[in-house]
Order: structure tokens, then sequence, then C-alpha cells
């Protein structure tokens, strides 16, 4: 658990989103009915769900077999895997570092454990956005990119109605799967006693020529939060307009956790 010492300025209309970024859709909805609490810009255009997707593919591997718990397995870092994420993506990965540090290469050894076809059967009785794992048009690289930039895409409607479902157990999945991966899931407090999981993500749009365009990177906030009886889920989601210092990913997450109690308040 991480407690929100200071909570920053909400950004003007939370539209605007930092300097050199826009918020595509700031959304929060009553986990139990959906009765959308607050929302703001577009929340249905898809777009790669990039490293959320870990949250479906925890649940996924916990129903599946392929995680056992909170450590097991614990997999070696080899030459060769994903390592932009430095010293940390260095290392031998449990599913708790996993998705602590959001390590890219341990989710490409777990998806071939599942396989693409029992992946598609999740993402569909998850209603996870298109559904798609194909991965990049004609390389059949599904299992290793299909979340990443790739053929997976999901609006933040739907990320935050998946949330509403994981933590109300209405995933064809046990309920075993869903309690490990909420263990796993990294949580917040906010200063009016809101207890925050979520998992954020990064990634790039391509270009004509196929390379990231780093100056236009999605960032992205998905999960839910309780306070008494109250459940909610919510999704959000910026875009920059201008390459930042700071991860698109980061940025959502302290962008939303800063507004919460000003969205959630009646």
């Amino acid at each position: 658990m991480r407690v929100i010492a200071t909570v920053l300025t909400l950004c003007a209309g939370l539209g605007a989103g930092a300097a050199g970024a826009k918020t595509l859709c700031s959304l929060v909805v009553e986990a139990d009915g959906g009765q959308v609490l607050h929302e703001a810009g577009g929340c249905d255009q898809r777009v790669t769900p990039a490293s959320t997707f870990k949250l479906a593919l925890a649940v996924m591997g916990f129903d599946a077999g392929a995680l056992q718990d909170a450590q097991s397995p614990r997999l070696p870092f080899r030459k060769g895997y994903a390592e932009w994420g430095g010293d940390n993506w260095r290392q031998a990965t449990d599913p708790q570092r996993w998705m602590t540090y959001s390590v890219v290469w341990f989710s490409q050894q777990i998806t071939p454990l599942i396989g693409i076809p029992r992946i598609e059967d999740y993402l569909r009785g998850f209603g996870y956005g298109n559904g798609d794992f194909s991965g990049d048009l004609g390389q059949s690289n599904g299992l290793e990119r299909a979340w990443l930039t790739s053929s997976l895409q999901i609006s933040p409607r739907e990320q935050a109605a998946f949330a509403a479902r994981l933590v109300g157990y209405d995933l064809p999945v046990t309920r075993e799967a869903v309690d490990k991966t909420v263990s796993i899931t990294y949580s917040f407090s906010t200063g009016q006693g809101w207890q925050v999981w979520g998992k954020s993500g990064t990634a790039y749009p391509r270009t004509e020529s196929g390379r990231f365009d780093y100056a236009r990177g999605w960032g992205w906030f998905v999960g839910w939060a309780k306070r008494g009886d109250r459940t909610v889920s919510f999704a959000y989601l910026l875009q920059d307009e201008a390459r930042q210092e700071v991860s698109p990913g980061r940025r959502a997450q302290s962008e939303l956790l800063a507004g919460f109690d000003a969205m959630v308040a009646p």
C-alpha cells in the first residue's frame, strides 16, 4: 500500500491534463450497477491497453494455472528478453515483481503457457475490447506483442467495466484467480479514505514508417477503489502532445489519484 501524502492540485477542468498532454478520458463508475459518477472526454475510443493488460493476464494466468501465487513461478531473466525497464527487469521475477515493476518479458513468458485460443476465449468472456490477440498484421506475434500497440484494443469505458466485473467476481474465472490478482495489484490511499488499486500503462503509436512516435505516447491508469461498503471502478487515459520526461502511464496514475476524491464526491 502506498499512502498519498500530498494531493496534487487537480489539472484545470480534468480535461486539459498536464502541459504538453491531453486527457482523452477520465471515467469513474459505481462498480455495482455502473452509474457514472464522473466522466470527461471521449471514453469510447479504443487504443492499445499496454501494461494495463497485466490485470487481465493475471486473472487468466491464475485461472489457467500458469501462475500459482504471488511468488510462483519465479522466472530467471535471460539475454534477449525485453530490458528497457532497466535493472528492475534484469532480475528473476515472480508475479508480485511482475506487476509491481510492469515487467514485459514476464508477460511474454506467461502468454505461451495459456495460448492464443484460450486467451481469446477469456477476452470474449471478459468483454475485453476487440478481443483480438493476433498481433501485428502478418507477423504472427500475438503472444509477444498483441497488447503493445498492436491488435488488441480497448476503450476506457470497457476498461472500467472490466475492472468492475473483476472486483465484483463477475468474470468467468475462479474466485481464487480474482483474489490472487487483487493481492498482487499495487494499492494507494487517498486523503478521503479511499483505497485505490490500479495498473498504469504506457504505449506509443506507430508512424507511417513503423517507428514509435515518442511525442504522442498514451498513458493509462485503470482499476477500482473501495471505501466502506462502496466500490467504484475507473479508467483514465491521456495522450502526449510533446515528449515528456516522465512516462505517460506514470503521469496518468498521478493525475487520476490527485483528482480521485473530487471525482467521487457527491
